[in-house]
C-alpha cells in the first residue's frame, strides 16, 4: 500500500493507523501547495482534488477521505481491536466519533488554516472549536480512550486533530482530560514512529 501524505496534516491519522496495524506500507510525501510529489510528479493525477490522505492498494484502487481510510486499515487488522466488528453497536459508535471528529473539529479550524479569514471569522473559529472541545473533554472523564479501554482508529484521529491546536491560537491547556489523553496517545510507539517519520518530533 502507499499513503500519500503532508506532515502534520489529518493523513497522520491513517498513518498512525498503519502503524498501529502493523501493515506494509510506503509513505509518498505531498506538497499541497505545489500538488507535486517529491519526484516533481503531478499529485492532482493521482488525486484530481488535491488532497492528502489518498491510499492506494496492492490492487491499484485508491481511497480517500479519512474516516473511510481509516476503517479500511482497521479492518485489515482485526485482532488489533483497532475497529469493533463491523455490523456491531460498537462499530457505530466509533463511526460516531469520526463523523463528530471530521464534521465539528476537523472542518472547524478550516478558517484558521485559509489564508486572509478575517480576525473576526477566526475569534467565533476559535470559540466554537473550544465548546467542542470541551465537550470531548466532558466525554473523557474516566475514559482511557475515546470509546473506552481499546485504542481505535478514532483516537489517532482526534490526537491529529485536536494536535492542531498550538499551531492558530486554539488552546487546550485548560481541559485536563483532553490534555492528559493527548499524552497518552503521544506516548504510544506507534505515533511515535509516525511522527518521527514525518518530521513532527526529534
Amino acid at each position: 500500500m502507499k499513503l500519500y501524505y503532508s506532515p502534520g496534516a489529518c493523513s497522520l491519522s491513517p498513518h498512525i493507523a498503519l502503524r498501529e496495524a502493523g501493515l506494509a506500507f510506503d509513505l509518498h510525501i505531498t506538497n499541497l501547495k505545489t500538488k507535486k510529489l517529491a519526484d516533481g510528479s503531478d499529485f492532482l493525477a493521482i488525486n484530481p482534488r488535491g488532497q492528502v490522505p489518498l491510499l492506494e492498494l496492492d490492487s491499484g484502487e485508491r481511497l480517500t477521505e479519512g474516516p473511510a481510510i481509516v476503517q479500511y486499515i482497521a479492518d485489515q487488522a482485526p485482532a488489533t481491536g483497532l475497529a469493533p466488528a463491523a455490523g456491531t453497536l460498537a462499530r457505530y459508535h466509533l463511526m460516531e466519533w469520526l463523523n463528530f471528529i471530521t464534521s465539528e473539529l476537523h472542518k472547524g479550524f478550516s478558517p484558521l488554516f485559509t489564508p486572509g479569514t478575517a480576525e473576526d471569522t477566526q475569534v467565533k473559529a476559535r470559540a466554537a472549536l473550544m465548546k467542542q472541545l470541551s465537550w470531548v473533554d466532558g466525554q473523557l472523564a474516566g475514559k482511557t480512550w475515546l470509546t473506552g479501554d481499546t485504542f481505535t482508529v478514532a483516537d489517532g484521529y482526534l490526537f491529529t486533530v485536536a494536535g492542531w491546536g498550538k499551531y492558530v491560537g486554539v488552546d487546550i491547556s485548560s481541559l485536563a482530560n483532553l490534555g492528559a489523553y493527548m499524552g497518552r496517545v503521544a506516548a504510544r510507539p506507534a505515533v511515535q514512529a509516525a511522527l518521527k517519520a514525518e518530521g513532527l518530533l526529534k
